[in-house]
């Protein structure tokens, strides 16, 4: 959260000086200081808003409702919200600010596919995740990376229409530092967001495997989506790290991309490692 604070007030820095005006720095401060209080205490609203998922009731998903009710009372953890989303596609993914305040979403399709122990695994893994805090970063990040890009294409718009105040005083090269700025701000806070660690998603396969006494059903339940090939039809590349698995499907552009820059280690990985233990 400094380190995007940081990258907003660079931003208003530039922009500050380009059209040589001091209160554009007062508003870069005063929008880093609020958008990283809204990422703090809105993410998972905004997260699952992005992802369309609604909530659980216990009379239709009683099978979801009870498993992520037993789970939580085994980890010693409070029991999140519960939220579905409809989607064919397996999937799910954790979110919220503290253990206190956790989301739990799943897809129909998961529940649809899922054995009662391939289930458990799934829950088990994204409750491991609320226990180990990862989601805070992930959620943030959400937000925070969203709202950059946004700031940076907006001054982007700025410096080709508006021009810089003072032509004469290097105003010229200050727009050009503005737009490169802009150019680089998203890049840096999108790699920001995919340098959560890979050993997250481990811990939290081995915590949840922990948790359940059977790394087989997590083991069996993350082939079973890495088999799914077909993007969810909510896809978005804001959420996409939270997700146990790639929502953009298996043979899409946008996973072979992910093997590049991506947050998860390989489903083969976790499968194999999972069967050792």
């Amino acid at each position: 959260m400094s380190v995007f604070f940081i990258i907003v007030i660079m931003l208003g820095f530039a922009f500050a000086r380009i059209y040589d005006n001091a209160s554009i720095l007062v508003f870069f401060v005063i929008f880093a200081v609020a958008m990283n209080i809204i990422g703090y205490w809105y993410s998972d609203k905004i997260a699952l808003s992005i992802a369309g998922a609604h909530p659980a009731t216990r009379e239709k998903y009683f099978d979801l409702y009870t498993t992520v009710e037993n789970l939580a009372i085994t980890a010693g953890l409070p029991l999140p919200r519960i939220y579905v989303i409809e989607d064919p596609a397996p999937n799910a993914f954790a979110t919220g600010r503290d253990k206190n305040h956790a989301v739990v979403a799943v897809t129909t399709g998961l529940l649809g596919m899922m054995s009662k122990t391939e289930l458990e695994g799934v829950i088990a893994h994204e409750l491991s995740h609320i226990g180990n805090r990862d989601m805070l970063v992930s959620t943030v990040a959400v937000v925070l990376v969203g709202f950059i890009s946004i700031v940076s294409d907006m001054l982007i718009r700025m410096s080709f229409f508006g021009g810089s105040r003072d032509d004469n005083r290097g105003g010229g090269a200050l727009v050009i530092v503005g737009i490169v700025l802009s150019i680089l701000a998203p890049i840096l806070a999108t790699l920001i967001q995919l340098a959560i660690s890979r050993k997250r998603e481990y811990l939290a396969d081995a915590s949840g495997a922990l948790l359940t006494r059977y790394p087989e059903g997590l083991a069996s339940a993350l082939e079973k989506i890495g088999a799914y090939n077909r993007p969810m039809m909510h896809k978005s590349t804001a959420i996409a790290h939270l997700y146990i698995a790639n929502p953009f499907g298996s043979n899409s552009v946008g996973r072979k991309m992910a093997h590049l820059f991506s947050t998860h280690p390989p489903v083969e990985e976790r499968v194999k490692i999972l069967r050792q233990m």
